[in-house]
């Protein structure tokens, strides 16, 4: 009910709608002029005749006659009364029956119907919308954006064509607008002059296109483009795109990151305020079966344990906290303290044994030229003996991973990891499975391209599972939101926050800080100084300026209890209360 005021606004105010409402009140008006006139005539005939009637009446017997009712309980007794009857009924079946249905349809109810379209997927934002993100297309990877958009509250809308797409979309509660990308009338529709991003995720020469339009009608505005081939980056770039997003090779990257070498590594993933936040996969460290309490990482490197990921779920860390096989450790320090944290945590010394890699497409590749940087060997399967164009020869085994004899002579008995990186998740499922029942023993890191397969490679025995719809909206979101946060994965971001003036110090002890808020403080920077990982007994003081992890929406929570309107009641000092 609450969208039927913009469904009648919509249709007033479509010119189209309003000419075909006026052509159907003429044709109302011409059948009320005919029943009119059958009436007069019924008045005449049946004077003729010899019978009385009233006004009503005639009016009456013009309606049931022309409608074909016909009750009969009013009828003449002439020749020229019955013919005259013929007459009313015959232009009733034509006037009333067969042409007014399709009149009204067509110039009342479907102009209906398509102002409710229109008021649905609009093709105009209003005119006061400023600060919106602004995406084209509508494949997992934008949906995944905008579902992350719509958790922290930040405005946006979908650029999308086809009127019907569109309408699928708003039906899954997406807000859209329809208009053609390679158009420069959309985007003035869209308001792109006043949005903070825009995001093309089309093809890559539709996306030339879009951000070449985008930047005649708006130089300001963050355009933020996914690229699919290499070479396109650079044209993207010349066109105006302020950032360039190759998912294809941030996949392989975080693949080779989280692939173990005999040795555990810390991984740079970010930086925020010259702060280096890390993955580390603890697969064969020698923490493995330790409590995080136990290991006392920050006391002993200095790093900053801000979360953990255990089968691609991620949690808070709390002194209990078991690190396992699988578990990734996500850590935020500086380089000496990461550097800390390997000679703390490796444990063993590298593996000679060649990685496995099963599939030899873009990922496979990306993944291999990251491992070389690393200084580990590899091998790559796959079936298409073309990839030996592409691919080291000498690394590059041609045949079925799904055969055991394949595996057999990549070196399957001896590798430490293998890492799955085909484009089709059923494959990945598949291979997983096979080759934890071969090797159990094996580190095992699959890709998964939609979400929903995640859990499923999970429990064919991978040990680390990352997705290219996940990863794509958190790298796309993290550029949108790159000043003032460090969007780390899924479920974790870094963000800066400060102390009030009004605060009154206290212990992060006394105020349980994490309990209260979901969140972990990184660092604290107090003048010149900054705290790494401060201790439970480190206190809070006013004009502190915070480094702080934890999910979006404890974000938000923190930050209003720092500057909400209570937070700004004067003369109010406020320090635990805060976090209660």
């Amino acid at each position: 009910m609450k969208l039927v005021p913009a469904h009648i606004a919509a249709f007033i105010l479509n010119k189209t709608a309003r000419r075909n409402f006026r052509l159907l009140l003429r044709y109302i008006g011409l059948l009320a002029l005919l029943v009119t006139v059958y009436s007069i005539l019924f008045h005449v005939l049946m004077e003729a005749e010899g019978q009385e009637h009233s006004w009503l009446t005639g009016f009456y017997w013009t309606l049931t006659v022309m409608s074909t009712l016909g009750f009969g309980d009013i009828t003449f007794t002439s020749d020229i009364g019955r013919a005259f009857s013929i007459v009313v009924l015959l232009s009733g079946v034509l006037f009333l029956l067969v042409v007014f249905p399709f009149t009204f349809i067509h110039f009342f109810y479907q102009p209906w119907l398509e102002a409710q379209d229109r008021a649905r997927a609009p093709r105009e934002l209003p005119p006061e919308t400023q600060g919106h993100v602004i995406l084209t297309g509508n494949d997992p990877v934008v949906l995944a954006i905008v579902t992350r958009l719509r958790t922290l509250g930040r405005p946006y809308v979908v650029l999308v064509a086809e009127l019907k797409r569109a309408l699928e979309l708003a039906e899954e509660g997406i807000k859209v607008m329809v208009g053609s990308p390679d158009d420069g009338r959309s985007w003035k529709r869209a308001r792109v002059e006043r949005a903070s991003t825009v995001v093309a995720a089309h093809d890559d020469y539709l996306n030339t296109n879009i951000v070449f339009t985008v930047r005649e009608h708006a130089e300001s505005v963050q355009v933020i483009a996914l690229a699919r081939a290499r070479e396109s980056v650079d044209v993207l770039q010349l066109a105006g795109a302020n950032h360039v997003v190759q998912l294809a090779d941030l996949l392989g990257i975080s693949l080779a990151r989280r692939a173990y070498g005999g040795h555990t590594r810390a991984n740079v993933v970010g930086t925020l305020d010259g702060l280096l936040v890390a993955e580390a996969p603890m697969t064969h460290s020698c923490l493995v079966g330790k409590t995080l309490g136990d290991a006392r990482i920050a006391a002993s490197t200095g790093t900053a344990v801000v979360g953990t990921w255990e089968e691609g779920a991620f949690s808070l860390p709390h002194h209990d906290t078991v690190i396992r096989e699988g578990t990734v450790l996500v850590l935020a320090g500086g380089s000496e303290n990461l550097a800390a944290f390997d000679r703390k945590a490796g444990g063993t010394a590298p593996d000679t044994a060649p990685i496995l890699i099963l599939g030899g497409g873009r990922v496979g590749r990306v993944v291999a030229r990251e491992l070389t940087a690393r200084g580990l060997d590899y091998r790559i399967v796959d079936l298409n003996p073309e990839r030996a164009t592409k691919c080291d020869k000498s690394r590059l085994i041609v045949g079925s991973a799904a055969d055991y004899d394949v595996l057999e002579r990549a070196g399957l008995r001896d590798t430490p990891t293998v890492v799955v990186t085909t484009h089709d998740d059923a494959t990945n499922v598949y291979l997983t499975l096979y080759c934890h029942k071969l090797r159990p023993d094996a580190q095992i890191v699959a890709r998964s391209n939609l979400d929903r397969n995640v859990s499923t490679l999970h429990r064919a025995g991978a040990n680390l599972v990352m997705s290219y719809v996940s990863l794509g909206a958190s790298t796309v979101l993290g550029l949108t939101d790159a000043r003032s946060a460090l969007h780390v994965a899924e479920g974790l971001e870094l963000f800066r926050t400060a102390i009030p003036s009004t605060f009154e110090p206290v212990s992060l002890a006394a105020c349980r800080f994490r309990e209260n808020t979901g969140c972990t403080i990184v660092s604290i920077q107090r003048g010149h100084e900054r705290m790494l990982a401060p201790s439970a007994a480190t206190s809070l003081e006013p004009g502190d300026r915070l480094i702080v992890a934890g999910p979006p929406d404890a974000r938000r929570e923190l930050l209003k209890r720092l500057e909400g309107p209570a937070a700004k009641r004067a003369g109010v000092p406020r320090g635990a209360a805060s976090f209660e």
